[in-house]
């Protein structure tokens, strides 16, 4: 068996208006396909199909737990939003929430704060069944929760960079205003007021606290503890022990007028 290739050669006229191509050249060339290369094609398909043979009920029970409904929302929670999101409230607060019961076993410690980036946030929750696979959709990279200790200085520096970021980066345990003049004011941790020499426990991604997203501050931190908890199971955990998903609305950024 013979395969006939024909080769075109084209010649490209050009001008300030536009481009002419113009075929100036046919060849045709045979190409012998042997018993060889017929064997060794077949050999390949058969070696296809015992991988896939393979692979196919393990794929089938990944695809039946992630589709597994885990828990419900009522309503959509998304990202919109200037300073802060539902989807950033939600993911700052489960975050916040379930690393907190293990920094107080391991530390005997309190997280006094949460912040995410933004742009981790892959996707939103949509309104009805929740499933393993949301979890994966919404946060597809392998980060880790690290608890970070922070002088005041350096949360005066966290409250800098969100306003000159101007994203809606997920935050909880911190609230402040954004004065006139561009800059925080009325910074409160856990409602109280902010001290430049207290540390102060935060949690976060260990993408952050490596200088991720330019959080250079996360740099200075005086302790840290991995958490050894993915993000992502963080979210399915919390699918699984509430069956009611919804985000929380209190304003946590405020802006004078």
């Amino acid at each position: 068996m013979k395969l006939f290739v024909l080769l075109l050669t084209f010649t490209v006229i050009t001008s300030c208006a536009e481009k002419k191509f113009f075929v100036t050249r046919i060849e045709g060339k045979e190409i012998g396909i042997t018993q060889q290369t017929e064997t060794a094609s077949d050999n390949a398909q058969q070696q296809a199909q015992q991988i896939e043979s393979f692979i196919k009920p393990y794929r089938e029970n990944i695809d039946k737990d992630l589709s597994l409904v885990l828990a419900n929302a009522p309503e959509t929670i998304d990202k919109s939003g200037e300073w802060q999101t539902p989807m950033g409230n939600f993911l700052s607060d489960i975050t916040l929430e379930k690393s907190n019961v293990i920094f107080k076993k391991r530390a005997n410690k309190e997280i006094d704060v949460c912040l995410l980036n933004h742009g981790g946030i892959r996707t939103i929750i949509s309104k009805g069944d929740v499933t393993a696979r949301n979890a994966y959709e919404i946060m597809p990279f392998e980060n880790s929760a690290i608890v970070v200790g922070l002088k005041g200085e350096q949360i005066l520096e966290m409250t800098q960079y969100i306003i000159a970021e101007k994203k809606p980066h997920p935050l909880k345990g911190l609230t402040f205003t954004i004065g006139k003049d561009n800059q925080p004011k009325a910074i409160l941790v856990n409602g109280q007021p902010l001290e430049n020499t207290k540390t102060y426990y935060v949690v976060t991604s260990d993408y952050l606290v490596n200088g991720g997203d330019n959080m250079l501050f996360f740099k200075k931190a005086t302790e840290r503890y991995d958490l050894d908890y993915k993000l992502r199971n963080i979210i399915i955990d919390y699918f699984k022990a509430n069956k009611v998903i919804k985000a929380e609305k209190d304003q946590r950024i405020n802006k004078e007028l």
